[in-house]
């Protein structure tokens, strides 16, 4: 595999706009998230941007940057368009689209999303994570992800996703991480396909892709990353950073 991360990134956030430059110990937040991926050594880092202003920021951090004009759909669209312009010449046959919220994901578990496509039948690796109890089972903002890991394996199809508490019965429920690897054809072909009725109804654009037949694993770690979603997410990001470096 030759894989590229780029992280979608746009300043028009409901709840905590302009968050790719949100301060964090001293740097804008997309900094941070660079670091991580970097930490990662998966291959190259790009930048998906929907605003001049974050191009420059990924620049000054030592990042390639496109800007994207902000009339894409989603952070997969947006991560496609970016894809032309950074490798016409398809060097690069993975993709993995990195949230740029998450300033603190560990580098281990962005590795992990590769792990899925060792099976070459597999189109999109994600990631899950155990759901801790039924709160968070029953959070509807906690997308869950049906799928089981036989043994101590850690890869297993992906065969629904929805914010509802599934699996049925008893056994472990899984937390998806909206973090993915796409094989380049995939990420061509799902942002070609139209927004499904599945998708629609649960809110989840993963399931445009299970509809047209596209096969997702996931890999399961054991935490998920930490995110940033709303000013109160930021002070504890600035905080868990702040400790890091005086580690």
């Amino acid at each position: 595999m030759r894989p590229i991360v780029v992280i979608p990134a746009r300043m028009a956030a409901t709840r905590l706009p302009g968050k790719p430059l949100a301060e964090i110990a001293g740097r804008p937040m997309i900094a941070h998230v660079l670091d991580r991926a970097r930490e990662a050594g998966i291959g190259p880092l790009a930048v998906a941007a929907g605003e001049p202003e974050i191009v420059a920021a990924a620049e000054a951090a030592g990042a390639q940057a496109v800007l994207v004009e902000d009339d894409v759909p989603s952070g997969t669209d947006r991560v496609q368009r970016a894809m032309v312009v950074l490798d016409p010449q398809r060097r690069y046959d993975v993709v993995v689209n990195l949230q740029g919220d998450f300033p603190t994901i560990a580098p281990e578990t962005l590795r992990a999303v590769l792990e899925p496509l060792a099976d070459p039948g597999v189109d999109i690796g994600t990631l899950v994570c155990p759901i801790a109890d039924e709160v968070e089972a029953n959070t509807a903002s906690f997308v869950k992800a049906a799928c089981a890991f036989e043994g101590d394996k850690r890869v297993a199809p992906a065969l629904y996703f929805s914010r509802l508490p599934i699996p049925w019965g008893d056994g472990p429920r899984w937390h998806h991480i909206g973090v993915y690897a796409y094989r380049r054809a995939a990420l061509d072909r799902f942002v070609s396909l139209p927004a499904s009725p599945l998708e629609m109804r649960e809110k989840l654009e993963q399931l445009r892709a299970l509809e047209a037949g596209m096969r997702i694993a996931a890999a399961r770690v054991d935490h998920g990353p930490f995110g940033v979603d709303t000013p109160h997410d930021l002070e504890r990001a600035r905080s868990l950073l702040a400790s890091r470096g005086h580690e």
